[in-house]
Parts: C-alpha cells; sequence; structure tokens
C-alpha cells in the first residue's frame, strides 16, 4: 500500500521539472540520453510513459517523431541560440521540451 502522503508520479514529475540550459544539457547530450519532446505533447505525461515503461504509447510518439534522441543537429542549433527548454529526468533519459517558438 502507498502512503497517502506520497505524490503520484505525475505530481512527483512535476515538482522535478524545470528549465535547463544547452549549457546545462551537453553532457547528457554526449552521454546519448537526451530525448526530444515535441511541443504539443505534455512533457510530464510522456516522462510518466517512460518511467511506467508503457511501451505502446512510447512506440506511437516514437513512430510520429513527436518523441526522438536529440540529434547533432539539434545539439548544434541548441547552442547557437541557447533556448531556455524545459527538462525533466525519466532515467536513464532526459527529456527536453523546446517551447513553441
Amino acid at each position: 500500500m502507498t502512503d497517502p502522503q506520497e505524490p503520484d508520479l505525475e505530481t512527483r514529475l512535476n515538482t522535478e521539472t524545470g528549465r535547463i540550459s544547452w549549457a546545462e544539457l551537453e553532457r547528457h547530450f554526449a552521454r546519448g540520453s537526451v530525448v526530444r519532446v515535441a511541443p504539443n505533447l505534455d512533457l510530464v505525461a510522456v516522462a510518466a510513459a517512460f518511467v511506467r515503461d508503457d511501451r505502446p504509447k512510447v512506440e506511437v510518439w516514437l513512430t510520429s517523431g513527436e518523441v526522438r534522441k536529440a540529434t547533432g543537429e539539434d545539439a548544434a542549433d541548441w547552442n547557437r541560440r541557447d533556448p531556455a527548454l524545459w527538462a525533466v529526468v525519466a532515467a536513464p533519459w532526459v527529456l527536453v521540451q523546446e517551447p513553441d517558438r
């Protein structure tokens, strides 16, 4: 039984979500652990699906391209522009989302 005082997964992930700069994200990208989430998706919901290993949901997003590993092109773009990205850890992944430009 879970502790009623313990927050649910989405609440916990929401409190762990924050802004991150490219300089902070770069080392995670170098390890290959950065996953880009499209702005039309709820970052916390995607992170929860990763944590729960909800393969059917994740596969739909991967197939559509709404969720994908960050590429060298993404890294070069983020390095050039240094946007404020939203990030949350769904170990071993760091999920990032750039607000609509």
